[in-house]
């Protein structure tokens, strides 16, 4: 069975291209760490153009949390703001690519923001 997580990358890699991240540029390591195992994710953004390995080298930023709450966040149950300022995810690096990034993430059930907004109006 495949985690959240593995489909949530996979699918940014099929993706090839996000129009959201169209004016972002870098690289993001996700280490997901799990007792004394990591697992790392890396996101390569060149102007929006995306590519997912499972790489253990350098990037501009790192993140790190828990598999299981890595899950959540991809599902729409946590909020990666709210998830950083309770201390659940450290991130070392240009904190701009996570915020960048976090707007790839479903958000939380019941929260209302601009995305959700326009969507009811258009939709």
């Amino acid at each position: 069975m495949v985690d959240a997580t593995t489909r949530f990358f996979e699918d940014l890699d099929r993706r090839e291209f996000e129009p959201l991240l169209a004016k972002t540029s870098g690289t993001l390591r996700f280490d997901l760490n799990e007792g004394a195992q990591t697992t790392h994710w890396m996101l390569q953004i060149d102007r929006g153009k995306l590519a997912v390995s499972q790489e253990d080298r350098e990037a501009d930023t790192v993140v790190g949390t828990d598999p299981r709450f890595f899950d959540d966040l991809v599902t729409g149950g946590e909020n990666t703001i709210a998830a950083l300022l309770r201390g659940e995810m450290t991130v070392t690096g240009d904190l701009r690519l996570v915020l960048q990034v976090e707007r790839l993430f479903p958000s939380p059930a019941g929260t209302r923001g601009p995305r959700r907004a326009s969507c009811r109006e258009v939709c």
